[in-house]
């Protein structure tokens, strides 16, 4: 079959390579110059299949305030008249009980794990680099009453068969030897070594190269909108012209509903901006190793080949772009707080892209009420995460196969 994949990031790539790799004839179109532009280009760095959890949970809301009312506070919210965004909080505050983080949680991690498992494989078999490393994740906590209050993510963990490791401040030092020079500043931590981390947008870009000798890749091409006959999906209509195909997977992240909406079909995908910091190593005896989440900030500091990557922030503010300097000022005072000297500061780069949320944070990946259309998107913080997984995920439907994992629930039919 011809299958088209919109979007051109990390997970339209992905699904790409996996639509080839089951012998369908694909073609992928972007609207930038290249592969993992937007989203893809400057995240976190993180491959966190322990920490896939909701946003939504419970003490949320009462955190919420606090967060706003906090000088580095993680969380911004910028109101403006957009329906969208008041029914995308609502249908978030609603999500904020025991009851739900835990049926959401559940769908989270499986596919997750999955992933990283498949971009083992992936990197094996074709010795991609992208400045990887497998040396774990480490939330860090500054407080007593932060530490004290991991119990129900360790039960989580436990369920589902994830590594652990609860740290006092020497097992903290002992995973990121340059928090030596700060010891007095946090009490403990929690480490999953399982996690690993790597510059996706790297990734995504040699993957892309790889496959471009079987795939179609049509960069710098604007999707107008997905045609139908009516019934199924046919094919789209860009600013290049038409493309047809037998199959359509909508990979656009934050920009999957607009595409979407002429067509009756509404999904729960509201963009909330990152920021990042690349920082260029001045002291590698001075900089992380891997990862660490500084839980007071929710910000990540991560090590990316010669370079420490930090991000963070989630400000809910449509699809306004702007580099605020206060939310550079957040980023700079976490890492500089922790790994003070480790980098050069003053040459660092500054960048914000849009998440895809949904309200209750699983991704939405699976058919629509239109037949022939796919849906690959709504991956939030955690499209790194998922890529590969999601990518073959994707690609099983697509051709017919049922995947490896159970992932009906990710489907949109769980919104009703």
């Amino acid at each position: 079959m011809k299958v088209l994949v919109l979007g051109g990031g990390v997970i339209g790539v992905t699904s790409a390579w996996y639509l080839a790799e089951a012998g369908h004839e694909v073609v992928v179109v972007e609207r930038q110059s290249g592969a993992g532009m937007e989203t893809s280009y400057a995240n976190a760095g993180e491959i966190s299949p322990g920490y896939s959890s909701p946003w939504a949970g419970p003490g949320v809301p009462a955190k919420a305030i606090k967060w706003l009312l906090m000088r580095h506070g993680p969380l911004a919210v910028r109101p403006r008249l957009d329906p969208a965004m008041w029914a995308w909080m609502f249908a978030m505050l609603r999500n904020c009980t025991s009851a739900r983080y835990a049926v959401n949680k559940a769908r989270m991690v499986p596919i997750a794990e999955y992933s990283r498992d498949r971009l083992r494989e992936l990197r094996e078999a074709t010795g991609i680099a992208y400045d990887e490393r497998s040396r774990g994740t480490l939330q860090l906590f500054r407080t007593q009453k932060q530490l004290d209050g991991i119990g129900g993510d360790i039960e989580v963990l436990r369920s589902f068969g994830v590594p652990y490791e609860v740290l006092d401040r020497a097992g903290c030092v002992d995973a990121e030897p340059a928090l030596g020079h700060v010891a007095e500043k946090f009490v403990g931590g929690l480490r999953l070594p399982g996690d690993e981390t790597g510059d996706c947008h790297v990734f995504t870009q040699k993957l892309a190269a790889l496959a471009a000798a079987r795939i179609d890749l049509r960069y710098g091409t604007t999707i107008r909108e997905i045609m139908t006959d009516g019934r199924r999906a046919t094919g789209v209509r860009t600013d290049a012209g038409v493309i047809e195909a037998d199959r359509v997977v909508v990979a656009l992240g934050s920009h999957a509903p607009s595409l979407l909406k002429p067509l009756g079909i509404r999904i729960p995908v509201y963009p909330v901006k990152g920021y990042s910091l690349t920082i260029p190593i001045a002291d590698p005896s001075r900089a992380p190793v891997s990862t660490v989440m500084d839980e007071t900030y929710k910000i990540a500091i991560t090590r990316l080949g010669e370079r420490i990557r930090v991000g963070g922030t989630a400000e809910i503010a449509g699809y306004d772009l702007t580099l605020r300097p206060s939310r550079r000022a957040a980023l700079e005072h976490s890492v500089t707080d922790l790994f003070g000297g480790g980098g050069r500061i003053e040459d660092a780069t500054f960048w914000s892209g849009l998440r895809p949320m949904t309200p209750d944070g699983p991704p939405i990946i699976g058919p629509t009420p239109v037949e022939r259309l796919y849906l690959n998107t709504g991956h939030g913080t955690l499209g790194w995460t998922m890529a590969c997984g999601s990518g073959r995920v994707i690609a099983d439907i697509v051709s017919g196969r049922t995947p490896e994992i159970d992932v009906s629930e990710l489907a949109m039919s769980r919104y009703g």
